[in-house]
């Protein structure tokens, strides 16, 4: 939010030799983040008024003018392409040194003296865009050159004098004021800024509410709970006109647009109070003003142009025919104000904040207006707005009657009243702060406050009863703001630690990720917890039991991850192009359809949302052997090196996307937690894979299991030489090594200490059917050094247990 240091002091009277630095640094600490503070005449530096003393034709181009410029006490050429100049016309100059947008557009660019044609130029005459005024003096065609007659302003004046553009504006941070309602407007930044240097308010001019209704004006609210508070005033004796350039100036400061007098009366009033109004054109009211929720099948079309097929949660302002509109996010376009306005009905009104975020999300039509609403807006704010709407209509309508007035409160806003130990409060602060002090500072910020020994009872201002200021707490910490959260001393927290606090699955997921990104040279990723329809389309197919966005980002990535493969396939696609080989893996959160009760709470019902660990493996497509081989092993040496239980491969169940041939189960035990499989053709071409085999795995972390502590034991080492001793058996071609290992394995032979796998080969020397696969066997004693002879009689012996259970046959050399 933008806020003018000069409308801060129409309520407050600021010191003039105020530090903008110290005014910065209060409020961010006390209050909001300010985020920046800009002096605004500093984008006019080098501009001046000039006045045209008289427009040539150029003499090398037929749309450029020379214009004699005044621009105090100097005459100066100037070459200008503008249509509307004259002689006589007051303009803007941008004097060499200054800084414009050429045509409204772009960076901006130093002015310089310069030839434009053959003929100098000494500065440039500009358009409102060029400046950044387009919004304060907007036009209609191109090369319309600002004009500043009416301005009374002689020539050479410095431009941002003219225009009383000398106001800093402060940038702050709307999260700051998420919970402070009281803040989204001038008069509220005020009340803080008052508080904080104990300066006095202005109080805002009062209206005299005794009105006889000779209009008729009546107003029914259907549904009280959206709708607290509705006051409606018809005003009669107006007309259409441009606002006064003070208030369209000051519109413009914060980063609305000037509309016109009736319009920026509305705007203001919101800017200054925070709480929004809007004005219906009352010759267009039919009948009565009704606040209802929205039939079935009403349609609005809105102030923008957007049509609305209105939902029956939607709360609308309407009359006897029909919606007129969107209540607290913005008015219909037919009665709404039009250029024949001359009487209006003004509603100042204080809706339900849940509701009114519901309807602007619903629509995504987030407007100045709900962006208030949302925050809960106080019932009693109106009569603020109020007050600053009839001054202001009054003073630039002076011929305006009131015909109408109704205010209807059925429930008043009941004030908060909490009450605060002294002793509780000295005890959270860490110091004992005088009554005086607490009283003087609360009070300043509208509290009413009452000690009684140690009690303190405190009834809270009704901008702050919205729930912002409800429990003790709240008291503790607005007195702790008020007085310096930096005048207080930090003390050390006295506690003591029983025992470690071991939490195995956190330690386990970062060994997990070390282990793929430092031992297996694998790139973590880390994606939106949305998934885009292409990827879903191809990977997961069925998207029954997924969750759904009810305000995706963008049309097409409405789903909620419940896999984390469709998203890394989409980063594989964006990589294709630039690597040939790579591998990246992602661990993060999958949510499902499925009720979860919290260990906390057992009302509380979430979707399920367990942690996933998925890889994606690519490389080139004739090596597919390799690439399964090497996320195989992967996988299958995960347990061992990050400490637990380890995994066996199966084929159970093929997932959707997985190649016929190439994809394993991972179990733990006898449950699934995961699969490994190479992308088959037809989802790789889905998701726009057009080169690349891709290796895909996937694991339900939350199912692994970890190991205590280290299950290690010390083994001596081998005081006789092992010896490596390689055998090549033929087996027929379906025979898996997992069946060989399980025979070797069983062989009670005290010289032999393992087997390993060494290749396998399929070619024209071995029969068809067959597969010739090389096998090592490690044979030593822990007696003595081995003879050639037992070394051959203990491969002969597994050669020997291979041969009787699976058929084997030693191939010839």
């Amino acid at each position: 939010m933008k806020v003018s240091l000069n409308w801060v002091k129409d309520y407050v009277k600021l010191p003039d030799d105020m530090d903008l630095k110290r005014l910065s640094y209060d409020l961010t600490m006390s209050t909001v983040e300010v985020e920046d503070a800009t002096d605004l005449s500093e984008s006019f530096r080098n501009m001046v008024i000039g006045v045209v003393q008289q427009v040539q034709q150029h003499p090398n181009a037929d749309k450029l003018r020379v214009c004699k410029t005044d621009i105090g006490g100097e005459i100066k050429d100037i070459v200008c392409g503008g249509i509307n100049l004259r002689d006589g016309m007051k303009v803007a100059v941008a004097l060499p040194g200054a800084h414009c947008r050429w045509h409204g557009e772009g960076e901006p660019v130093e002015i310089k003296v310069s030839k434009l044609r053959g003929v100098e130029s000494y500065g440039m005459i500009c358009a409102s865009s060029e400046i950044g005024l387009f919004d304060l003096f907007p036009f209609t065609e191109e090369a319309t050159i600002l004009d500043l007659s009416d301005f009374d302003a002689p020539a050479g004046t410095p431009l941002a004098d003219a225009l009383d553009l000398h106001d800093i504006i402060l940038e702050i941070d709307n999260k700051s004021m998420t919970n402070r309602p009281d803040l989204w407007g001038h008069y509220g930044i005020a009340r803080e800024i008052a508080a904080l240097y104990d300066l006095p308010m202005n109080p805002l001019p009062p209206f005299d509410r005794t009105v006889e209704n000779t209009a008729g004006l009546t107003i029914t609210v259907e549904d009280s709970d959206r709708c607290p508070r509705m006051t409606g005033t018809q005003i009669e004796g107006l007309s259409v006109k441009p606002a006064p350039y003070w208030m369209r100036s000051r519109i413009w400061k914060v980063g609305m647009r000037p509309i016109n007098a009736l319009v920026d009366i509305t705007n203001y009033v919101m800017l200054a109070t925070g709480q929004p109004s809007h004005a219906y054109d009352s010759d267009h009211i039919a009948g009565h003003i009704i606040v209802r929720r929205a039939n079935e099948g009403e349609k609005l079309q809105l102030l923008n142009g957007k049509d609305l097929p209105l939902s029956t949660d939607d709360l609308v302002i309407a009359d006897d025919a029909g919606v007129v509109g969107l209540a607290g996010v913005m008015g219909g376009a037919k009665d709404s104000i039009l250029p024949t306005t001359n009487k209006v009905i003004l509603e100042i009104a204080n809706f339900q904040a849940a509701g009114i975020r519901r309807t602007a999300l619903r629509y995504d039509n987030r407007t100045e207006a709900s962006a208030r609403y949302e925050k809960a807006v106080d019932p009693e704010r109106c009569d603020q707005a109020l007050d600053l709407s009839m001054a202001l209509f009054a003073e630039l309508y002076p011929e305006m009657k009131v015909t109408g007035f109704v205010d209807c409160y059925p429930h008043k806003l009941q004030q908060a009243e909490i009450d605060v130990s002294l002793n509780w409060l000295e005890r959270r602060l860490g110091k004992r702060i005088p009554n005086e002090d607490i009283e003087r500072k609360l009070g300043e910020l509208g509290y009413s406050l009452t000690f009684d020994g140690d009690n303190l009872h405190i009834v809270v201002p009704t901008w702050r009863s919205t729930g912002d200021v409800s429990i003790k707490a709240d008291i503790m910490e607005e007195v702790a703001r008020m007085y310096g959260y930096e005048n207080f001393r930090a003390a050390p927290i006295t506690t003591s630690f029983d025992g470690a606090i071991n939490q195995l699955d956190k330690d386990l997921e970062r060994r997990i990720k070390e282990y793929l990104a430092i031992r297996c040279g694998m790139q973590e990723i880390f994606t939106y917890p949305w998934m885009t329809d292409q990827y879903v389309n191809a990977i997961l197919q069925d998207t029954s039991g997924i969750l759904a966005l009810s305000t995706p980002p963008s049309p097409d990535e409405s789903l909620i991850r419940s896999s984390l493969l469709p998203n890394l396939c989409k980063a594989v696609v964006k990589n294709e192009r630039f690597f040939t080989e790579f591998s990246i893996f992602e661990c993060a959160q999958v949510f499902r359809d499925a009720d979860y009760t919290t260990p906390y709470d057992s009302r509380e019902k979430l979707p399920s949302q367990r942690k996933n660990i998925a890889g994606a493996f690519a490389g080139d497509s004739k090596n597919v052997t390799d690439l399964f081989r090497r996320a195989k092993g992967v996988i299958e040496s995960m347990p061992r090196y990050t400490h637990m239980e380890g995994f066996t491969f199966r084929q159970e169940e093929k997932p959707l996307w997985a190649d016929d041939v190439v994809w394993l189960n991972i179990c733990l035990g006898d449950k699934r937690i995961g699969n490994l499989a190479l992308l088959n053709k037809k989802a790789s071409m889905a998701c726009g894979i057009k080169n690349l085999s891709v290796l895909l795995f996937e694991l339900d972390a939350d199912a692994l299991v970890p190991f205590r502590s280290r299950t290690n034991t010390f083994t001596h080492l081998a005081e006789y030489p092992m010896t490596d001793y390689d055998i090549s058996l033929l087996f027929d071609a379906e025979t898996k090594w997992a069946d060989m290992q399980k025979i070797l394995s069983g062989i009670h032979n005290e010289l032999l200490h393992g087997a390993a796998f060494v290749d396998e080969y399929h070619g024209k020397q071995i029969p068809e059917g067959k597969k010739s696969v090389t096998i090592r066997l490690t044979i030593g004693s822990v007696e003595k050094t081995l003879t050639s002879a037992e070394i051959e009689a203990c491969a002969a012996s597994a050669v020997k247990k291979l041969v009787k259970n699976l058929g084997a046959e030693l191939r010839a050399k």
